[in-house]
């Protein structure tokens, strides 16, 4: 058997030994994000401590459990803390915890994050609509051995943000009176912040938002079949567009502003979502 294939199915069977809920809906939480669970009817909660072989969160804000429960009726399984590429895990352990949410049962995946905003359109507290990423500067989750059991060797990404996902969170902002702005996000390995020569060349390069995570998240969820949404929260200005220098501090302190419009809308994108299932 594949051995990062192997590694999964232990992971799950950890969980399968732990927990009895089953989601339909995978949420993965970004920095200062992750008091959405408190809106939850929360069932069940598992520490990633507790699975053998799962990769630990270490960035501060970040809980690192699971979550299991409702939301607006809906099952869903929702991180608190994922894991990142820069914290030295390779990129496949970086996956690892969408890939098992998947095996958990989860169709979709609901990403969110802190970004740092590169459109100049864009302010601190914005929210924005994934509609595409850039993701060259950050190994592919996919190299290696095919997972056969998850997916083709040569999956295509021409809509790894569900066009149907999109327009219904479109119209979830507009009925709870929430700004969205639309834009391309790109991941960057991190851990320090892009230069302003790096952010120039994004904004070129088709970018509207940068950051840390996701993008490869959204590369294998898809690879397995889920449908992807995602939004991002514009925490600070990038590199050469605000003139403050950028900080952890800065963007936990712009995500605890607007958690509360954060919470209301993806609550009822969530709701929607599945209303539509």
């Amino acid at each position: 058997m594949n051995e990062v294939y192997e590694k999964l199915k232990k992971c799950h069977e950890a969980v399968a030994n732990k927990i009895t809920f089953k989601p339909e809906l995978a949420l993965i939480l970004g920095s200062g994000l992750g008091d959405f669970c408190d809106t939850m009817d929360v069932k069940e909660t598992l520490p990633y401590s507790e699975i053998e072989g799962f990769p630990k969160s270490t960035v501060a804000g970040h809980k690192g459990q699971f979550v299991f429960g409702y939301s607006n009726g809906v099952p869903i399984v929702a991180m608190q803390g994922r894991v990142h590429y820069y914290e030295g895990y390779p990129v496949q352990d970086v996956v690892l915890p969408t890939r098992l949410m998947h095996l958990m049962g989860a169709k979709t995946l609901f990403l969110t994050n802190a970004a740092g905003g590169i459109n100049p359109a864009f302010h601190a507290g914005d929210f924005m609509l994934i509609t595409d990423h850039i993701c060259s500067l950050v190994p592919s989750p996919l190299i290696g051995a095919n997972i056969d059991e998850l997916g083709t060797r040569f999956p295509d990404m021409s809509e790894v943000y569900s066009r149907r996902l999109r327009t219904i969170i479109e119209n979830s902002a507009a009925a709870e009176g929430v700004p969205l702005q639309r834009g391309v996000y790109i991941q960057t390995t991190g851990p320090n912040y892009e230069t302003p020569a790096e952010i120039r060349a994004y904004g070129r390069l088709g970018a509207d938002a940068v950051g840390m995570s996701t993008a490869i998240e959204a590369m294998a969820a898809r690879h397995c079949g889920m449908e992807v949404c995602g939004i991002s929260c514009i925490s600070n200005l990038a590199a050469g567009i605000s003139a403050n220098p950028l900080s952890h501090k800065e963007v936990q302190e712009t995500a605890d502003r607007v958690a509360p419009l954060f919470r209301r809308l993806v609550a009822r994108a969530i709701s929607d979502i599945c209303k539509g299932d």
